[in-house]
């Protein structure tokens, strides 16, 4: 039987960030693909992650793209445009970011991890 689990894709350079995310939303009864760069991108269509929560600055980018970027690249591919894209900065101007990468929703660090439940659940049904 599949599980009827909502699946729940990070991406987030920071293990201890990354864990913390994973913990909470585990314990929230999310399942969970964790990945420290942004590599993961390539095979979402294999995941099919019902949300995908992206850092902005993801060290192991070679280019200029960030997380506004790949998630405006989520937002207009046909294939992805459906999946909730929030991201998670420190930055302060993080709602233009969020905007300019057509993203669902951005999520502010250092987050309260009450926040992080509401904005997951505020997305996911």
């Amino acid at each position: 039987m599949e599980s009827t689990r909502k699946k729940i894709l990070v991406i987030e350079d920071d293990k201890d960030i990354r864990d913390t995310i994973v913990y909470i939303l585990e314990e929230e009864n999310y399942d969970i693909i964790a990945s420290e760069d942004s590599k993961i991108l390539k095979s979402i269509g294999t995941h099919k992650p019902d949300l995908v929560l992206l850092d902005n600055w993801l060290t192991d980018w070679k280019s200029d793209a960030n997380g506004q970027q790949l998630s405006k690249e989520l937002k207009t591919n046909p294939a992805t445009q459906h999946i909730p894209v929030i991201i998670i900065s420190a930055v302060s101007n993080i709602k233009e970011i969020a905007e300019a990468g057509m993203a669902d929703g951005y999520l502010r660090k250092p987050f309260d991890l009450a926040e992080l439940v509401d904005i997951v659940k505020k997305h996911i049904n």
